[in-house]
């Protein structure tokens, strides 16, 4: 359960309506997809995350980088996801055990949300390819490859993440869609704060 929702930080997918790119779309190269997602500073918009077992849940992320992301579910499922000073912290409302907390830098969104992505770097991607709508990386951390792996889904002309899909170390797969993500905007620290977190849901 608690794992379910620490991988819904490390996916999300094109699959809703009016986001596909131009067909025959050109390969972006790592270099290109990197400057993306060191341009994308911070971030918001909805989600429906398809879990492992079938179930779809939905809500809100905001994204600040370097190292924070946040996942906010909508009822009737009672969970939150915040990631912030360098720990990612899983609120469940089935669970009277509330935050479960791991490090930031175990889990593969460690890899999008650095202060500096390098996904030219030895031994990092495992994948790269097109389909001629999209491209393709698959990503690990190089020096931990047992933590898991993020799949990252683009289109181009301008460039957008479309899909991000964790593997983790048992094999199992989270998937989340993105719904109008916005670039650019304001997000306060506030909402990756995992203390002020843990005050408002015992509250």
């Amino acid at each position: 359960m608690y794992r379910r929702h620490l991988l819904a930080l490390l996916a999300a997918a094109p699959l809703a309506a009016g986001l596909a790119a131009p067909a025959h779309a050109q390969q972006l190269s790592l270099n290109e997809i990197s400057a993306y997602l060191n341009g994308m500073q911070t971030a918001t918009g909805g989600f429906t995350q398809i879990n492992a077992d079938g179930t779809i849940s939905t809500g809100t992320v905001y994204i600040k980088r370097p190292g924070r992301v946040r996942f906010e579910y909508n009822p009737p499922e009672r969970a939150l996801t915040v990631a912030g000073g360098g720990s990612v912290a899983v609120f469940d409302g089935r669970s009277n055990d509330n935050p479960q907390r791991y490090p930031l830098n175990t889990t593969p969104l460690s890899i999008i949300l650095a202060q500096n992505v390098n996904l030219g770097q030895a031994n990092m991607v495992t994948g790269h390819t097109s389909d001629g709508t999209t491209t393709t990386v698959t990503a690990q951390d190089p020096a931990h490859p047992e933590y898991g792996s993020i799949q990252l889904k683009f289109t181009a002309n301008p460039v957008e993440l479309r899909q991000w899909v964790i593997t983790d170390d048992t094999g199992t797969q989270t998937t989340v869609i993105l719904n109008d993500l916005r670039t650019g905007v304001s997000v306060g620290d506030i909402l990756f704060n995992i203390q002020a977190a843990t005050r408002n849901w015992n509250g």
